[in-house]
């Protein structure tokens, strides 16, 4: 028997859900610190987590050590249960990595880690914590002794999962902290700027300047964290014509191997049929105790055609239309030459029949 229309299109969106609320969640769950509680659906359940104060200091918006290949570091997280019942929390650690809106996320507990997901061991993998109080979970961090040198990140997390037995629809709340290893060794940063892209959109106006879009990639070849700051440009031939896009937004810390497509509009742009677009960007490097460091900066450069196509237009127009004058008065000059000839034949052929006829008398 079929089921009635409502239940399947309630078991579709249950299914749905599902398949999405998972997704939703991870990005609730990591923002490098805890800087607000997380509500559970309900309302009722609110907890927050924060770096335990210790040796590495206090007040910590997250956790960041530099450590030796097969080093060992213990350090400890806490978690505040702001609600009126007893929490029941799930605790694991993860790798991360960079979401599409620019922003650091953590695999989801099914997904498997291979780096400090891998690494980060919790002293327990739940912890109960009664209401307003707090409980400190310790952790290790165990580095392979054949791990690459550079900056290694992901995070500890707390999760509560919550069943709707109504809807079969499994909710899971995250809030974790970030965890950020710089392995000793030599560290490498570089950053390319690969597949620019320029292209020009024109305007009515045949004499007015139209829009162009760069587009490009930016990809972290090297082994450290990396942003950077960004400059376009566009010019016309031999440099000429110059446009600069304005400020351009930073691109996020891009992990060791991460790309970030980046899409910057300049406005005012002359077609000048060939136009060259060129980005620089200037990366920056963040050490373990906060100060940021530029680098040299990388260059890259494309062209691409800037026709005013509303002028073209015009301007063949107005060939046409010239050209169209200088035909109808050639045709008439041909006219007007052949009517002459016509006048001359008939000139001579009448003073060749009198002639004729006056021959014809004098005979």
């Amino acid at each position: 028997m079929r089921a009635p229309a409502p239940l399947r299109g309630r078991a579709r969106l249950a299914t749905l859900i599902r398949a999405v609320v998972p997704t939703l969640l991870a990005a609730l769950a990591f923002t490098g610190v805890a800087t607000a509680p997380a509500t559970a659906a309900d309302g009722d359940v609110t907890w927050t987590v924060r770096t335990a104060a210790n040796g590495y200091g206090k007040d910590r918006s997250s956790f960041s050590h530099a450590v030796n290949p097969g080093g060992r570091i213990e350090d400890a997280m806490v978690v505040a249960n702001h609600g009126k019942d007893p929490l029941r929390l799930t605790v694991y650690a993860a790798d991360g990595y960079t979401t599409g809106k620019g922003q650091l996320d953590l695999l989801t507990e099914e997904k498997r880690s291979t780096g400090v997901g891998a690494w980060v061991r919790p002293g327990k993998s739940a912890v109960t914590v009664a209401p307003g109080r707090t409980a400190e979970i310790p952790f290790t961090v165990t580095v392979p002794r054949d791990a690459t040198p550079g900056d290694h990140v992901g995070g500890i997390l707390t999760s509560l999962r919550q069943a709707d037995d109504t809807e079969g629809i499994a909710v899971d709340r995250r809030l974790g902290i970030r965890v950020k290893l710089r392995v000793s060794g030599a560290l490498r940063p570089a950053l390319a700027v690969e597949r620019p892209h320029v292209d020009y959109h024109g305007t009515a106006d045949p004499f007015g300047q139209g829009d162009a879009t760069v587009t490009y990639t930016l990809h972290n070849t090297g082994n450290a964290m990396l942003s950077g700051a960004q400059q376009v440009t566009l010019t016309g031939p031999f440099g000429t014509l110059r446009t600069d896009a304005g400020a351009v937004a930073a691109p996020p810390e891009l992990l060791p191997g991460e790309r970030w497509t980046v899409t910057v509009p300049v406005h005012g742009v002359t077609p000048a049929l060939r136009l060259t677009a060129t980005v620089t960007v200037t990366p920056a490097i963040t050490d373990a105790a906060g100060s940021t460091t530029s680098l040299p900066p990388v260059e890259a450069t494309v062209t691409g055609w800037a026709v005013p196509w509303t002028l073209v237009l015009a301007l063949l127009c107005l060939a046409a239309a010239a050209t169209a004058v200088f035909l109808q008065r050639r045709r008439g000059r041909a006219r007007r030459a052949e009517r002459e000839d016509a006048l001359v034949r008939d000139a001579v052929e009448r003073a060749l029949h009198e002639r004729e006829r006056q021959d014809v008398r004098g005979s």
